[in-house]
């Protein structure tokens, strides 16, 4: 199993320094070996290791078996309806999620933990290399542990009680490390946030490497910081640490006066060598209730932000009792971008802070702003302790529709995955995805194992 582990390692390092495609400009495409960037470091090898932790990064993302869609499933945002492999319904709509099927049940396992332990590779090789200012050095440095910050909220998302590994960076001829809880993982991934935006402070005016379209406006030092501290609010707020959200907020790029959709993407594209953005995909439809439970504006037509996402299909699709006839148009092609965070989840995280600090009219005021601008709905006027919640989840719900698992999230966070509608009586939401089958067994364990076993 080790030596399965590392020849997928090394397999994702190469793989993503070789997939860039036109977005990013790889200096060197004589890719490194693992061995070359550990013992003999130079700056093209480091340059090219840190923009493959982009392409790491969305790896597995975008994908008909990736992490939006999946979670899509679960939340009862969509479903994937392909005729040649049940699995769509017969585990995730129906909630039997199999740790053995590794594209299904045991799926976001690997992909995160190899861009992890590749940017624990670059940041080790940081140590001996040079050819660096060192503004420099601690741009990459913040850089990295940022992304690898993505990658852990990833896994904790996706596995929650379960838990995830936080104690990796160690030789492949160890053991590996233990199982953690989710609020020690959700603790590690805020901790590493704030040591990038340390090293990010000291970063100098510039990245010494080009990052993707995705970060546009956020592509040097300071601005990438006000895109770190956006993760870092979003993790105080799933930590219940309010104030620390607010503060995060403050310092991140959350702005009224600018577009709902500013923000930080995953960059895809379709030309020869790169990858697709596999969620502009006629058989990954919206679930129906997206519609049957949309607001109407005051002019009796649908919630903006359905009409934005969304389209009535000429025929149902579906089998197995599952059908829908709605479609999904928010990614309108095989390059469109997918959303990392967006100044519209910013103003809903602080509704949610300031909820969460009892400043329930402040919290109405930021409800309300989504609520007209976003959705084109009338404001509301009655809201107060007793119904926030519920009006800051529909906020959500239809803000951040299938843009990365949101709706399933939120409802577990906030114990309310018994609400989501069932297609079949049969069918469950499962609270979290269980820990692969073969990271079980590599550590001497019988399935399910992790840290809620």
């Amino acid at each position: 199993m080790r030596t399965a582990r590392k020849r997928v390692v090394g397999l994702a390092l190469i793989g993503a320094l070789a997939a860039c495609g036109d977005d990013l400009f790889i200096p060197d495409y004589n890719n490194p070996s693992l061995e070359e960037l550990e013992t003999n470091p130079t700056r093209t090898a480091i340059i090219t290791a840190a923009q493959g932790l982009l392409i790491g990064a969305r790896n597995g993302i975008a994908a008909q078996t990736g992490y939006v869609a999946h979670l899509g499933i679960l939340g009862r945002e969509s479903y994937t309806f392909d005729n040649s492999d049940p699995r769509y319904i017969d585990e995730m709509v129906a909630g039997t999620l199999d740790p053995g099927n590794g594209g299904f049940g045991g799926s976001g396992w690997a992909p995160r933990y190899a861009n992890i332990r590749n940017a624990n590779i670059l940041l080790n090789a940081l140590e001996s290399v040079s050819g660096f200012e060192p503004e420099e050095l601690e741009a990459i440095r913040g850089f990295a542990k940022t992304i690898q910050a993505l990658d852990f909220l990833l896994v904790v998302n996706m596995r929650d009680t379960n838990g995830g590994v936080i104690d990796v960076n160690r030789p492949l001829d160890e053991e590996p490390g233990p199982f953690v809880t989710r609020d020690a993982m959700l603790a590690h991934v805020s901790d590493l946030l704030d040591e990038a935006d340390a090293h990010l402070a000291g970063g100098g005016a510039a990245f010494p490497f080009r990052l993707s379209s995705g970060f546009a406006g956020f592509d040097d030092p300071a601005s990438f910081r006000r895109f770190n501290r956006a993760l870092k609010a979003r993790v105080e707020v799933y930590r219940g640490n309010h104030d620390a959200a607010l503060a995060a907020l403050d310092a991140s790029f959350l702005d009224h006066n600018a577009s709902l959709d500013l923000g930080v993407y995953h960059a895809f594209g379709a030309g020869s060598g790169d990858v697709t953005n596999g969620l502009f995909n006629p058989q990954i439809v919206a679930h129906p209730s997206i519609r049957t439970d949309a607001e109407t504006k005051p002019d009796g037509t649908l919630d903006d932000r359905v009409l934005r996402k969304t389209t009535v299909l000429d025929a149902a699709l579906g089998g197995q009792g599952v059908f829908s006839d709605i479609g999904i148009t928010l990614y309108n092609g095989l390059d469109a971008p997918v959303p990392i965070i967006r100044n519209e989840e910013l103003i809903l995280l602080r509704a949610e802070a300031l909820i969460g600090l009892g400043r329930i009219a402040e919290a109405a005021d930021e409800l309300n702003f989504i609520r007209v601008n976003s959705g084109g709905l009338a404001p509301r006027n009655d809201l107060d302790a007793g119904n926030i919640v519920d009006e800051l989840l529909h906020q959500r719900r239809f803000s951040l529709f299938f843009e990365g698992g949101h709706r399933w999230i939120d409802m577990r966070r906030h114990g309310r995955l018994d609400e989501l509608p069932l297609a079949r009586p049969t069918d469950r939401v499962p609270s979290a995805f269980p820990i692969p089958t073969p990271e079980c067994l590599a550590r001497g364990l019988t399935p399910p194992c992790g840290a809620g076993s």
